[in-house]
């Protein structure tokens, strides 16, 4: 972590309920058992992916490659050195990626031509492992040609460079795919893939869509996932799984938003698309930082199908970024009579994910290899938008789509605030327009995470329900991981879980970021090209995920909800039902070890509460978090909790996340 000034230090030790600890019984947690309280969704904790930090290409698409078909706009050949006689031509076979590589003699035998490509910040490689290489490749002239693929360290000391290496004879002037695998003898972080043209001729050849996978990628895919960062995913258990993202389905303007369409088909003709992020923070700024649309929605269908997630794919509704594209820019964004290509987008996805082979979208993803359909239930339209531009362009949306497709249920937006004038006006536009559920967004400080743990209490229990999409707690100062921004977000999940009737989506935000590239933090995941960590809000949602239970109980200090309401000594706390088991959560915001007592009301006279067990999420400093060289070093550890009756007492250590586990 960073280290910290003595001023930091006292700012952020005052953000944290201090004292000594107060001479005062153990405080009783009531909790109800005569009736269970309301059913909670199988999708109240989940996942948001957002290509922001290079979550997909560099990230979790395994692509090791970049510009794998040469299309980077202002330089064609930006992530290669390009060495010998290399032209670039831009009538190739695939009619959205033109571009291609031409090698010829460089006319001297002593002189060579190739390429190297740099990967995403080097490209990772582990020993004896398999990696796919692939190409499209002719030779224009007819007859034959060959190449030959190295992985290589140019930093070596060896006689060589190269890690291991093979060659591929070309044949023909017509276009076709060719293979090689190839299995590095080292393993290497920034490794480079590097192509020679080769043979005593050196006959000119063409390369088109290059392109290096591990052969071990999440469910053994070719061309597929990164399986470390898949299955950090996949342990979460997530109900829901939201993409491709908030602000880039919007796009800095409408041509470069995310477009579903071009992000399914076969991978070599799927359009280079500009990150929205590319341009964002000039601080932090990665010009180089596009989407291949290599993990495209099928992939994300897939992938929530693998997971056991709900898909939630967000569309534009045809403003481009608001916070990009202001009042002074009204022609950023799509009129509302000419929005009829976008709604066709969102019936067309529908179709595309749920309707038969023979309709034309269904046909699509039955070719790729999905001919059951992916039965998805939610769409969400539009992400971060506010004003009157929002409403009266989702409202043709909602029209459109309940004519088509009643059953599925739609997501609007509260705007890109957890409170104020806009968020006071889209909360009754949303009621107005009868969407299923309401997109919330909030980064927020210590102290509003502090004050939120009543936050849905008082909610409508009737209209649409809360959808919290981005969340995840910003301390000034320090937005970066650690143990005490977790810990609150622990503390306001209590309330999302105990109002599980009006809440029934969660999810943290952003999902990954690379350790060299990225623009926003904190993040759930965080990876180099060869490992990964989990970061303590990771294991927040895992362990609320993990213990999620089906009912909420209703759980009270004095008569009133464990909110950390003045008087409640920091604690915040909800209980949940999981046929004969019960899991109390209790965070301890306060710097001092609490005792408490569970109380069980509405059990029989010879009934009682068997407790069996507690797990707990602690840390003996509050500001460091898990890293690529300690990645346990905060995880859940399992404590001993038992006994049995009608009140068990128990201890909840300072500034700790604790479940307890009782049987009936």
């Amino acid at each position: 972590m960073k280290n910290l000034s003595i001023l930091t230090l006292a700012a952020i030790l005052l953000a944290i309920p201090a004292g000594a600890q107060p001479e005062k019984q153990p405080g009783k947690l009531d909790i109800d058992l005569k009736k269970p309280g309301a059913a909670i969704q199988p999708t109240l904790y989940g996942i948001f992916f957002e290509d922001i930090n290079y979550a997909a290409d560099g990230g979790l698409y395994a692509e090791l490659v970049k510009n794998h078909s040469f299309e980077f706009p202002v330089d064609p050949l930006q992530g290669w050195k390009a060495f010998g006689k290399v032209e670039v031509r831009d009538d190739g076979p695939f009619e959205r990626n033109p571009h291609y590589v031409r090698l010829s003699d460089p006319g001297h035998p002593h002189k060579w031509t190739g390429l190297d490509n740099e990967g995403f910040f080097g490209i990772g490689v582990k020993a004896r492992e398999t990696y796919d290489f692939s190409v499209w490749a002719r030779v224009p002239s007819g007859g034959s040609s060959t190449i030959r693929i190295e992985i290589a360290n140019p930093a070596s000391m060896d006689e060589v460079h190269f890690i291991c290496q093979g060659t591929i004879t070309v044949k023909g002037s017509e276009w076709k795919r060719y293979e090689l695998k190839l299995k590095p003898e080292q393993t290497l972080d920034k490794a480079v893939l590097r192509i020679f043209l080769w043979g005593e001729d050196r006959t000119t050849v063409d390369l088109e869509h290059v392109s290096l996978f591990p052969a071990d990628t999440w469910k053994g895919r070719p061309g597929g996932l990164r399986k470390d960062l898949a299955q950090a995913l996949a342990d979460l258990h997530p109900g829901v799984f939201r993409f491709p993202g908030g602000c880039i389905v919007e796009g800095t303007d409408l041509a470069t938003r995310y477009n579903w369409k071009n992000s399914v088909g076969p991978v070599e003709n799927r359009p280079l698309n500009e990150n929205r992020w590319e341009y964002t923070f000039p601080h932090r700024f990665y010009p180089d930082y596009f989407q291949s649309y290599g993990l495209g929605f099928y992939e994300f269908f897939q992938l929530s199908e693998d997971i056991g997630s709900e898909p939630l794919p967000i569309l534009s509704c045809g403003l481009a970024c608001q916070f990009q594209n202001d009042s002074t820019m009204p022609d950023a964004h799509c009129p509302v009579d000419e929005l009829e290509p976008f709604i066709q987008d969102a019936l067309d996805l529908i179709e595309f994910a749920n309707g038969p082979v023979d309709s034309k979208w269904g046909s699509v993803r039955a070719e790729m290899g999905h001919p059951a359909p992916f039965n998805m239930k939610f769409i969400g339209i539009g992400n971060e938008q506010w004003d009157t531009l929002y409403p009266e362009r989702l409202e043709p949306f909602i029209k459109a789509i309940r004519a088509a497709y009643p059953e599925i249920r739609i997501v609007g937006s509260s705007g890109p605030n957890s409170e104020g004038e806009q968020f006071d006006y889209l909360w009754p536009e949303m009621r107005r327009l009868g969407a299923d559920l309401v997109d919330e967004h909030f980064y927020r400080p210590y102290k509003w995470f502090l004050s939120q743990g009543d936050r849905y209490d008082n909610y409508p229990r009737k209209g649409p329900k809360v959808f919290a999409g981005e969340y995840a707690c910003h301390a000034k100062g320090m937005k970066w991981n650690h143990f005490y921004a977790s810990l609150l977000e622990a503390a306001f999940m209590t309330g999302i879980e105990r109002n599980a009737d009006v809440v029934h989506m969660a999810t943290y935000a952003p999902l990954f970021a690379h350790v060299e590239g990225w623009q926003w933090r904190p993040d759930l995941i965080w990876y180099d090209n060869l490992h990964s960590f989990r970061t303590a809000s990771w294991h927040v949602q895992q362990l609320y995920g993990q213990y999620r239970g089906s009912n909420t109980l209703k759980l009270t200090m004095d008569g009133v909800n464990v909110t950390g309401a003045e008087g409640q000594q920091g604690l915040f706390a909800s209980a949940v039902l999981d046929g004969g088991k019960v899991y109390v959560k209790v965070v301890n915001t306060s710097d001092y070890d609490q005792e408490i007592c569970l109380n069980f009301n509405g059990l029989k006279k010879n009934e009682s509460m068997k407790a069996v067990g507690g797990v707990r999420l602690s840390s003996p400093n509050l500001y460091v978090d898990n890293s690529l060289e300690d990645p346990e070093r905060i995880i859940p550890e399992a404590f001993e909790f038992k006994g049995a009756g009608k009140s068990l007492e128990a201890k909840v250590p300072a500034c700790s996340f604790s479940i307890f586990i009782l049987e009936r």
